[in-house]
């Protein structure tokens, strides 16, 4: 353990990061604590494990962006961080009783926070402000708690985790037919990305071997994906601060691109499409025609109203300067995705560990440096630009031949790990077999996880009254969070 925490302080001292890190039990009962180390400019991974007892030394008082992991490693293996800064539980459990769990056993804290605690901000002029679990509109639950003096956020503590979903607990002795379908709904809005991650995952195991064309209509699909999601958010943008040309548009805009998915597989979200192997459908010279078409008569449509934002002065004045996290910050913290490029963070999955139709066919990787809502914004429009670029080059030069090849048996006793950049960011999923070849472990790592914290640090300085803003500059995922 000694040499664990010490070879993953040095890696992200030095600019790598922490992909994962997680509890995995072995065939003798004992837990190793597993780490995936991401060396993005290298693109290259490596993975350490080492047992462990009871206990550890915490590595989030010195590494920021283990801290989750380790709260989870607590709540789900009963092995306590000992030195942990905050240590409770990462998802809201109505069972918890102080002094019976693992989180309560850290000697360094006489008093470990129960689910129910908050970090509090004292003082005459303090005042809290509690919002959630349950929210006025259709949203999942989430409850944000903010320590504020007057209208200034000095504090925010946001606690997830309410629905207990039970997927990874259905995973192991997979995989099952219903396998599929539990990764099409991890996170309902990524239904491409999680799909070809685990796709990835079974093909890597059985040798199999993805027919080009096969990968090229997942890149499309998955480029769909991104240009609904982010056509979506820029539409909720403009609607926080009461914009309502881009907001009325981009709502309308983001279902023009659903139904292109629909198009391809008959459901807006992609379910049904992605499969071991390949994919179910292929695309004959009418739906290529007709998907080129429809993309580019909406990129039109959508490049006119997002464009009406950065030519509004009143927007940018909201935009700007607003819920900004330094190059620093994304780093510490351990931000992927579109928050961690619009601050400078340059790493993307499709780059740094290509695979499929991104090997031969590079993707540019949008970047901002502001780190603000403005950035976080202006990066999902050149990632648009992009994904629309790249799926007329997937047109163009579609491979013929099959769109799916035989998967075999998984190899036993085995390892692997599969990125995907989704819309949100990376997506992760780590998998070891049995003896039989069958699911031993499954562990989801959405891009969510990583990057919840960052946006209670954005809004630290921040009007209340910034949070719908800065909240939708990030959209997280809850769901994504409660596996």
């Amino acid at each position: 353990m000694p040499e664990f925490r010490q070879i993953i302080l040095g890696a992200v001292a030095n600019g790598e990061r922490i992909a994962a890190l997680v509890g995995i039990p072995q065939d003798d009962e004992t837990l190793h604590l597993v780490a995936l180390i991401a060396g993005d400019f290298a693109g290259e991974l490596r993975l350490l494990a080492a047992p462990v007892g009871d206990s550890y030394p915490s590595l989030a008082a010195e590494c920021p962006q283990a801290a989750v992991f380790e709260r989870e490693i607590a709540e789900q293996w009963g092995v306590v961080p000992t030195g942990h800064p905050w240590l409770k539980p990462l998802r809201y459990h109505p069972s918890y009783r102080p002094g019976r769990d693992a989180w309560q056993r850290d000697p360094t804290a006489p008093i470990a926070p129960a689910v129910g605690d908050f970090f509090r901000v004292t003082g005459g002029q303090t005042h809290e402000v509690a919002v959630g679990p349950v929210h006025a509109g259709v949203i999942e639950p989430g409850h944000f708690r903010f320590q504020c003096h007057g209208e200034e956020v000095l504090h925010l503590e946001i606690a997830l985790g309410y629905q207990h979903r039970g997927i990874e607990r259905a995973l192991p002795g997979g995989p099952h037919p219903r396998t599929i379908h539990h990764m099409e709904t991890l996170a309902g809005d990524t239904t491409i990305g999680h799909a070809t991650a685990y796709c990835q995952a079974l093909e890597a195991l059985a040798g199999c071997a993805v027919p080009p064309r096969a990968q090229a209509l997942r890149a499309i699909a998955l480029e769909l994906e991104r240009l609904a999601n982010h056509t979506g958010d820029l539409g909720a943008l403009a609607g926080d601060i009461g914009f309502l040309p881009t907001a009325s548009y981009c709502g309308r805009l983001r279902g023009d691109f659903l139904n292109m998915t629909a198009l391809l597989c008959g459901n807006r979200f992609g379910r049904g499409l992605v499969r071991p192997g390949g994919v179910a459908y292929d695309m004959d010279s009418a739906i290529l025609d007709a998907l080129r078409s429809r993309l580019d008569a909406t990129f039109r449509d959508v490049a006119g109203a997002v464009n009406l934002l950065w030519d509004t002065p009143s927007v940018l004045a909201r935009f700007e300067n607003t819920g900004a996290l330094t190059l620093e910050t994304a780093i510490t913290l351990g931000l992927v995705g579109p928050a961690a490029r619009a601050s400078g963070r340059n790493l993307d999955v499709r780059r740094d560990y290509s695979t499929g139709a991104y090997a031969t066919t590079a993707i540019p990787v949008a970047l901002q440096d502001s780190g603000d809502v403005f950035a976080r914004a202006y990066v999902r429009w050149l990632e648009i630009q992009h994904s629309a670029d790249y799926i007329r080059q997937q047109i163009a030069q579609l491979p013929d031949g099959p769109i799916r090849a035989p998967l075999g048996p998984l190899a036993p006793d085995s390892f692997v790990v599969s990125l995907q950049e989704g819309w949100r960011g990376e997506i992760l999923h780590l998998v070891t077999t049995d003896a039989a070849g069958r699911f031993a472990h499954y562990k989801v790592v959405d891009p969510s996880f990583h990057n919840w914290l960052g946006l209670a640090i954005a809004m630290r300085g921040q009007e209340i009254s910034d949070f719908p803003l800065c909240n939708k500059s990030f959209n997280l995922s809850y769901c994504g969070h409660d596996l």
